[in-house]
């Protein structure tokens, strides 16, 4: 029952959504990493909750860094980091704790665990633990971009409303991938960002929710990565991406 990825390098995931805190360990960072701490906050503050579009659970999300870090940069020992949970509401959950709720992990997780799982909030199994994954992704996104990767995401489609499409590459692609980052609703188009919220905000308001699809761009990336075959790029990638719950299908291009 391992909760880690990786082994030179490698990062676990901790907590449940209703516990005192979530948190992930780094372990194989080099020593003498600086960390751009107001970049990590920026995009723990992407993930929150915004207006009526998403989860309605309000969290600070402070980080706090408890090994492995000292003085504005990484020690090379394995860097800890906490969140707590401030907003988790457990009582929401007696009436229907006894309930296994479709779509959910509550079923295999309560024969899993054989029932000693905490299953407040979906505990273990929770999109709360989504959050100490995007702090651990920061860090390593502030790595990559000092070699020269850069990488974006966009909502390129939601409830049939489609976004602007990524430029092949080059320059044109760069920019796209920079203005991403500058945005809080992840669309190329404002006009069509609105469309979608629109969509999402309707969709909620009848009790029913939409789906949509990422398309992410990675530029700089060296030729010649991964194994062969079994630990390929895309096979290591999809067996990541397949770990978020929401997510039901990847395709490469």
């Amino acid at each position: 029952m391992k909760n880690t990825f990786g082994n030179q390098f490698s990062v676990t995931i901790f907590g449940e959504s209703h516990g005192e805190a979530i948190g992930v360990v780094i372990d194989g960072l080099a020593a003498g990493i600086h960390l751009d701490m107001d970049f990590i906050n920026a995009m723990m503050d992407k993930r929150k909750a915004k207006g009526r579009i998403s989860t309605q659970r309000k969290e600070s999300d402070a980080l706090h860094i408890v090994s492995g870090y000292f003085e504005g940069y990484t020690t090379g020992t394995p860097l800890t980091i906490l969140i707590e949970n401030t907003n988790t509401r457990s009582e929401d959950y007696e009436k229907t704790q006894d309930l296994l709720r479709p779509g959910h992990a509550d079923w295999t997780a309560h024969l899993k665990y054989r029932g000693f799982q905490d299953a407040r909030g979906g505990g273990h199994f929770s999109g709360r633990l989504t959050a100490p994954l995007v702090a651990a992704c920061a860090i390593l996104k502030q790595m990559l971009e000092k070699r020269g990767v850069v990488i974006g995401t966009h909502l390129a489609q939601c409830a049939g409303v489609e976004d602007e499409p990524l430029a092949f590459g080059g320059e044109a692609l760069a920019r796209q991938l920079r203005a991403l980052g500058a945005v809080a609703f992840p669309a190329l188009s404002s006009v069509k960002a609105k469309a979608m919220q629109a969509a999402i905000e309707a969709a909620a308001a009848g009790g029913d929710s939409v789906g949509g699809m990422l398309e992410t761009a990675v530029l700089g990336l060296p030729a010649g990565l991964g194994e062969p075959f079994f630990g390929s790029v895309e096979s290591t990638l999809a067996g990541l991406l397949f770990s978020i719950p929401a997510v039901k299908g990847v395709e490469f291009g």
